[in-house]
């Protein structure tokens, strides 16, 4: 049975001193509540180890955004995997458009990134998504199998059961813009096909998609009704508490 999840992405928000604030206030809000998804907080690397230690393990998991291409090294700025799973981290993002779009992360250097992310146990949440022009060119489906296949397809069945995935269509993130309950569950369910084609269909049942563009309190409940939505990758809601936890409840 292949859980729901609702994932924070702080992105590069909070100081260190905020961020405690933040998940602490998180924490408390989900004490005592009966919880119908995982949560897991993805903050920036230098609030990993600190917010580790003031959440619930039980409760809450913690992401990094990001990791390295590489195990260790002269790597001047970089963050291992390793490194971030020594925070008590159990997730990282990867493949955020972000990422791809402002520092050229390609289908390539992901692979190695989602190898060496499983390589150190951890949960690799894995973004995929089109751009504005691919949408209207009707190129979108291509585009989203095609970042699948060049990233994760080699892994093995054992492997890819361990990844969840995350569609964000780009151009409804920070725009206010939301893909409609059935575009989302339209681009949910052919991926769900197209990892059924390659891995069998009870992999791909067993495959957590979360939607990625602009989830909020007043539209998560429908997008998640959705039988092949299993939760949201949350920006920009995910910095309040309140609100955050307003989406969990849609479960």
């Amino acid at each position: 049975m292949r859980k729901n999840i609702v994932a924070g992405n702080w992105k590069m928000n909070k100081t260190l001193e905020e961020g405690i604030a933040l998940a602490k206030e998180i924490n408390e809000l989900l004490k005592g509540a009966e919880l119908k998804c995982d949560v897991v907080i993805g903050t920036p690397f230098i609030h990993l180890a600190s917010v580790a230690g003031v959440v619930d393990a039980k409760k809450i998991g913690i992401s990094a955004q990001n990791c390295a291409d590489k195990e260790s090294g002269a790597y001047t700025g970089e963050v291992s995997a390793a490194m971030v799973k020594s925070t008590g981290a159990s997730y990282v993002i990867l493949g955020h458009s972000e990422r791809r779009a402002y520092y050229g992360e390609t289908a390539e250097i992901l692979k190695t990134k989602v190898e060496l992310a499983l390589k150190n146990e951890l949960r690799p949440i894995f973004c995929i998504g089109e751009v504005l022009e691919e949408r209207e060119n009707n190129i979108f489906f291509e585009v989203v199998k095609s970042q699948i296949v060049e990233s994760l397809f080699g892994l093995s069945a054992d492997d890819f059961s361990k990844i969840v995935l995350a569609y964000e269509p780009v151009w409804a993130i920070g725009t206010g813009k939301t893909a409609t309950p059935a575009q989302a569950q339209e681009m949910h369910a052919f991926i769900r096909k197209t990892i059924a084609e390659k891995y069998g269909n009870e992999i791909a049942d067993n495959t957590t998609i979360l939607y990625g563009g602009s989830a909020n309190p007043g539209n998560a409940k429908e997008l998640f009704s959705n039988p092949d939505v299993d939760g949201g990758l949350i920006g920009g809601a995910s910095l309040k508490a309140a609100d955050f936890k307003a989406i969990i409840d849609s479960f």
